[in-house]
């Protein structure tokens, strides 16, 4: 079968070759994937900009949903003919604190689904039983392709920014991240500034049809009075950081509100200078956010079958896999907002 893989480590060294169709082992699903997603970190693999624990050479894609084709000895729970999605944490070592808590998205040893194990930028792929979640009748493969990048989102707004009924939210991003973000905050009752740049007029309005309050470009000089006009006296409670840019970051920590919630979401992938003393002065509580867990994909999920978390409109590229160097190119170069491939097309 034809798979989208990274043959070598470093800058490029991806395309679309041909590998072994693979068959399930103990507790392990066999999975025909119908809808898998371009993730932002599928670049860096691309370019090999940043550490990310791949191991070449190996088939991509970790954002999919697909059919049970196959069950490997043990597997209990699930049927050939469901239709499904599933986490990218492929092996953990289960003994860590981490995963004894159940922050298996923390284990050191954490390997992943198309990072260190092939993936579902294929016709096929093989993952273990226990990171399977069965979609509802009313979520759709493409839909529930973007169960990976909603859930990473519910963690962010729902528990590390604790978004609530009266909080004012800047969410700086409008990509994916911060598109889901927008939708999340709002659904926990919060009043939402989206901000973008001037080349994204596009997305900014798909935020705001998304339920955006607010929308700011903050290239534009009077772009930080007005998220102060907006905000008005009690200022912005949470900061939903989503872009990976450390002006970004530095915007976030100005405009936040003492005692506020910053939420880390995006990725720097180098080290840039930051005013900590803001953190200090301000009483701010910063969290990270990285990956998923569990209760995030059933909640995730549960709210895309309800239709109160939309993922279609994120969606602008429907592509085969061996239009991948087009859609990997328009999803770099942010022509496009989410980029899906149709492996079982021709």
């Amino acid at each position: 079968m034809k798979a989208i893989v990274k043959y070598q480590t470093g800058d490029g060294f991806i395309g679309l070759r041909d590998v072994p169709e693979p068959e399930p082992g103990e507790g392990e699903v066999k999975i025909a994937v119908q809808a898998a997603g371009i993730c932002g970190s599928d670049l860096h693999i691309w370019h090999g900009d940043i550490e990310i624990p791949v191991k070449p050479p190996v088939t991509l894609g970790h954002e999919f949903a697909g059919v049970v084709t196959a069950l490997g000895p043990g597997v209990t729970g699930l049927q050939v003919g469901q239709r499904v999605t599933a986490e990218n944490s492929h092996s953990v070592c289960g003994g860590c604190e981490y995963c004894m808590t159940g922050d298996y998205n923390l284990c050191e040893e954490r390997l992943a689904t198309g990072y260190a194990y092939d993936g579902a930028f294929a016709p096929y792929c093989v993952v273990p039983a226990k990171r399977v979640h069965v979609l509802p009748d009313t979520v759709d493969f493409l839909t529930g392709a973007l169960s990976d990048p909603s859930a990473c989102v519910y963690r962010a707004v729902c528990e590390k920014g604790a978004v609530g009924p009266g909080d004012t939210v800047l969410i700086l991003g409008v990509g994916p991240m911060g598109l889901f973000s927008t939708q999340y905050a709002k659904l926990s009752g919060g009043k939402v500034i989206l901000a973008g740049t001037a080349a994204d007029a596009a997305r900014l309005e798909i935020g705001r049809e998304l339920g955006a309050d607010c929308t700011v470009n903050v290239t534009q000089p009077d772009a930080v009075d007005n998220v102060k006009r907006f905000a008005g006296r009690s200022g912005i409670d949470v900061v939903l950081e989503c872009s990976g840019a450390p002006d970004a970051a530095r915007l976030g920590l100005q405009l936040i509100k003492k005692r506020g919630r910053f939420v880390l979401v995006g990725i720097y992938g180098r080290p840039f200078e930051l005013d900590f003393d803001q953190i200090l002065y301000k009483e701010l509580v910063v969290k990270g956010m990285f990956s998923h867990k569990y209760k995030a994909w059933e909640k995730a999920i549960s709210l895309a079958a309800q239709g109160l978390i939309k993922a279609k409109p994120l969606i602008t590229d429907i592509l085969p896999l061996s239009e991948w160097e087009k859609g990997f190119r328009r999803f770099a170069e942010r022509k496009a907002i989410k980029v899906i491939f149709e492996p079982q097309r021709a």
